[in-house]
């Protein structure tokens, strides 16, 4: 169920941060009337819930965003359906991604900040190599870079821990003489100190419902 003042929290929004609605808790029928609010970037986790969804909305202006960790065995059923990847993050996925994809995928190579093992990532002082190593694949289009702020944080440790990935993409681009314009970072609980450190993806979930 999609909150009642949905256009009013739009609104706060600033023009310049694209909204990717994270939609597991959500079917099609509520993705529906995020589209007729205006939100057309829908982020997904999960392999057969994409599929599904995708499946609904097809023809429909849905720009689609793979948000979680894409699984090398299920990840040809969704390679050529996705309008960017959030979650980059080993060599072996960009080489199955060079061998199915039909043309180049954007992507965010996801970095792990914090180091927590119980996430995703590449390690961020690792991050300038891998990024130099995906350098020759020709069907991914690096957009960007991706994290995960520690749960519960408060606001100063999370400007921080933005505010390091946004550094180390400064730096990065400086070193490799490339581009990479999108910070994916912030969720409902923390996507104004993201916005304030410079995200330009936010990824919201329970925020825009009522759950």
């Amino acid at each position: 169920m999609i909150r009642k003042d949905i256009k009013e929290f739009l609104n706060t929004l600033p023009k310049n941060v694209t909204l990717v609605a994270a939609t597991k808790y959500i079917g099609p029928e509520d993705m529906e009337v995020l589209l007729l609010n205006g939100v057309n970037n829908f982020g997904e986790n999960r392999t057969d819930s994409f599929l599904a969804k995708y499946a609904c909305l097809l023809g429909k202006g849905a720009i689609w965003h793979f948000i979680g960790h894409l699984q090398r065995n299920k990840a040809s059923e969704v390679i050529n359906k996705i309008d960017y990847l959030h979650s980059l993050d080993s060599l072996k996925l960009a080489e199955l991604i060079e061998q199915k994809r039909e043309k180049p995928l954007k992507c965010f190579v996801e970095v792990s900040i914090n180091l927590e093992e119980s996430k995703n990532g590449v390690p961020y002082y690792e991050t300038k190599q891998f990024i130099k190593e995906l350098l020759r694949f020709k069907k991914i289009e690096l957009v960007g870079l991706m994290m995960m702020a520690i749960k519960e944080s408060n606001e100063n440790s999370l400007e921080e821990q933005f505010a390091k990935l946004r550094i180390l993409r400064d730096d990065i681009e400086k070193e490799l003489n490339i581009k990479l314009p999108y910070l994916s970072m912030g969720m409902s609980d923390d996507y104004k100190e993201a916005i304030k450190e410079g995200a330009t993806h936010i990824r919201l979930g329970r925020i825009l419902y009522n759950l």
